[in-house]
């Protein structure tokens, strides 16, 4: 038995007919300009081989050959001297300037100038007498002042030299007078380590010639880890930075440190971002030491299984061209597919601010296409299952 069909039925399935008709002529040839979270693989290559783009690269498939050509320069990079090498310069460390605190003592044989003489009969007493004085700053002219000697400058001398000196004007007072200098509390001859440091100061330098990691030592160590941490070393109007992981022991970049120098430690954690077909973008830390490329994918996810092209895997990095020291944009292409990439992707190391891109696949965007229907079409399907 047929079941009647109303006219209001009728109208109804009509109108959806004509309507789901209307959307797919407007939307079908509309399929490529659906949103996307990022170019399919035909879309990097295309712009790579196209002259379009203000930015022009080129794309390197991830082979063994590549690997092995990256390892090395990585290789060659960690063993070079970084930015702080350029900065070497040696000075002396043990000359007497303003702010410091001296302590003096003379000692006198014979006629004194600062106490009686003691002579016996004959008229001549071989006993030395040493008379001290209270503790003497250097003022801003490099000048100290004595009593019966007056102003004396002692500023840019060593130690012996600043006691000749004095010694120099006690003659014609003192029948034989001999002085002794020692530096009680040294403020010239200092640097200054400050930042992210555990105990921030002044660190006096000392004859021994403390080196740039004695210094950072002395202040306690990073409050962060090496590779997340950037030494700003100044020394005069020169400024440099550089991570204190590639800083070695007694190395060009361990420089000799100088008086006036300035270290400041800056926390900088070097992160890795991730776009495309993944279950979130995410700017990551490296965290550790070091963090290759299947490391990397892996704590970001890795490519999504129902959107990613996993044959489509970039890689973006500037890399410096030796010859010419000029930064060029290149794009390293790694295919999932394969069963080799697996390895190769272990001995790629990651670089702070490289960005990670997994291309969408081909097929997203009729799928996408499919559930934009769907949504449009939801509505009826629901009226008329109310309506039965």
């Amino acid at each position: 038995m047929k079941m009647a069909v109303s006219s209001s039925d009728l109208r109804c399935r009509s109108t959806a007919m004509r309507l789901a008709a209307l959307t797919l002529t407007l939307t079908l040839p509309a399929c490529a300009t659906l949103p996307a979270n990022g170019p399919t693989a035909r879309a990097v290559v295309r712009q790579a081989n196209g002259a379009k783009g203000s930015v022009k690269f080129r794309i390197v498939d991830l082979d063994l050959t590549t690997v092995n050509q990256l390892s090395s320069v990585s290789q060659r990079t960690i063993n070079m001297p970084g930015s702080i090498a350029t900065l070497s310069q040696d000075r002396r460390a043990d000359l007497i300037g303003p702010g410091d605190v001296l302590s003096i003592a003379i000692f006198e044989v014979g006629v004194s100038l600062f106490g009686s003489s003691g002579r016996d009969a004959v008229g001549f007493d071989p006993s030395a007498r040493a008379q001290s004085f209270p503790d003497t700053m250097v003022d801003a002219s490099g000048r100290i002042q004595l009593p019966y000697l007056g102003n004396i400058t002692v500023g840019d001398l060593t130690v012996a030299q600043a006691q000749a000196r004095i010694a120099a004007a006690l003659r014609g007072k003192s029948q034989d007078a001999r002085a002794l200098v020692s530096i009680k509390q040294n403020v010239s001859n200092t640097v200054f380590v400050s930042g992210a440091v555990n105990r921030p100061g002044r660190l006096p330098l000392s004859l021994a010639r403390e080196r740039l990691l004695d210094a950072i030592a002395t202040a306690g160590g990073s409050a962060n880890t090496s590779e997340d941490t950037v030494v700003r070393f100044v020394r005069g109007s020169g400024v440099v930075e550089q991570r204190l992981a590639t800083i070695r022991a007694n190395m060009p970049d361990d420089v000799v440190l100088n008086p006036g120098d300035r270290i400041e430690l800056i926390r900088s954690p070097r992160t890795y971002t991730v776009f495309g077909a993944v279950s979130k973008i995410s700017q990551v830390p490296f965290e550790t030491g070091q963090v290759s490329l299947a490391e990397a994918l892996a704590r970001s996810g890795g490519p999504s299984d129902a959107t990613a092209d996993p044959s489509a895997i970039f890689l973006f990095r500037y890399i410096v061209q030796p010859q010419t020291g000029v930064e060029e944009p290149v794009i390293y292409r790694l295919n999932l597919l394969k069963p080799e990439s697996y390895f190769l992707s272990q001995r790629v190391a990651m670089q702070d601010k490289d960005v990670i891109y997994i291309a969408n696949a081909a097929a997203n965007q009729p799928a996408k296409l499919v559930g934009v229907i769907n949504q449009l079409f939801a509505p009826f399907v629901l009226a008329r299952q109310i309506a039965n």
